[in-house]
């Protein structure tokens, strides 16, 4: 009895200890998994060189005779949790500011994210998409929204000539955030690039100094 009893424990404590091996794993297994997808939702790094944007865009307000200190480049192409409304200063040839932006909710429903990866694009009326092209920024209006301020955008190209019919205009709205929201999306509109409420005071002093600025909405 001695030696059955002597056999038997050495080798429970083997099974209790290949099963708790086994259940190590698993829980070493499921909490790799949960730091993947942590990881997963950390912010990408964006790597788009904007450079030959910057230089044409200079040249086209050379040409165009509109402002030659900034204009501003916003890129659809980016997820719409992160800045992409870049304020670029043509003299400095860096970013000087960058915000949240919204985008038009298209077929999705108003003030959603449904499309904050992929943005329709259109020019057509009641699409309530945004629009791709270069802008002209034109005058200060009052609007309903945010800080009670707007600017008319006069599309210059195919892809955004019916900007001013559509009403779109840059304006604030209290749904956009101030920083990045990233893996959120930011509520989107009827196709207005709108900022948040603080990013438009500081837009509306470089509008109200600096006019006929360049916008180009891209989607890189």
């Amino acid at each position: 009895m001695i030696i059955k009893n002597c056999l038997v424990f050495p080798i429970l404590f083997s099974v209790l200890g290949f099963s708790c091996n086994k259940e190590n794993k698993k829980a070493a297994v499921s909490e790799s998994n949960q730091k993947t997808e942590k990881v997963s939702e950390k912010k990408p790094q964006v790597g788009i060189n904007y450079t030959n944007y910057y230089k044409e865009a200079q040249q086209y307000c050379k040409t165009n005779n509109l402002n030659q200190n900034k204009f501003i480049l916003i890129d659809l192409g980016l997820h719409s949790g992160l800045k992409r409304f870049f304020v670029y200063d043509f003299k400095k040839k860096e970013v000087s500011k960058s915000y949240l932006v919204s985008h038009g909710c298209g077929d999705n429903q108003w003030g959603r994210t449904s499309s904050k990866e992929k943005p329709q694009i259109s020019n057509e009326f009641d699409s309530h998409c945004s629009s791709v092209g270069k802008y002209v920024v034109l005058d200060r209006g009052v609007s309903q929204w945010g800080i009670k301020v707007n600017y008319i955008l006069q599309g210059k190209d195919k892809t955004n000539s019916n900007a001013r019919s559509r009403a779109i205009v840059l304006h604030s709205w209290e749904a956009v955030s101030d920083s990045e929201v990233y893996p959120e999306g930011t509520p989107e509109g009827w196709g207005c690039p709108a900022v948040s409420n603080e990013s438009m005071k500081e837009i509306d002093e470089l509008l109200k100094t600096n006019k006929k600025v360049l916008m180009w909405v891209i989607k890189s």
